[in-house]
């Protein structure tokens, strides 16, 4: 399956996550309210949504086939690979030059991550 979202399916997705199971005219008047986007706009991205299996629509509710960390991960490692070459640690020089520091906390949930994929390499 194909996860790959772009921008306005992404952001019609988030509404369905905070909200599913929701009706699907309250998720166009969501849309129109926070996206700026018409009904018909809404429903366009939705049936696109729900062809491709990352929404369905049943009785008029719409929910999520496809969790938001499923997403963010595919999404992420997407990135890993077409902007660092696959490598983890380019990404994460990159992503901590021009200044950007850790926070002790955000240094220790960092390790506590590496070390437990360790563990479940072992």
């Amino acid at each position: 399956m194909d996860l790959k979202l772009f921008d306005a399916e992404y952001r019609l997705v988030q509404l369905v996550w905070e909200r599913e199971p929701i009706p699907s005219g309250e998720l166009a008047r969501l849309a129109q309210e926070r996206l700026g986007w018409k009904r018909t706009t809404t429903y366009t991205v939705l049936k696109k949504l729900c062809n491709r299996g990352i929404l369905i629509n049943e009785s008029a509710v719409v929910r999520s086939l496809v969790g938001k960390e499923q997403i963010q991960r595919y999404e992420s490692r997407a990135v890993l690979e077409r902007s660092f070459g696959g490598s983890l640690p380019q990404f994460v020089a990159a992503f901590l030059g021009g200044g950007k520091t850790l926070s002790p906390s955000e240094a220790q949930e960092l390790q506590a991550l590496i070390d437990a994929h360790r563990r479940e390499e072992s």
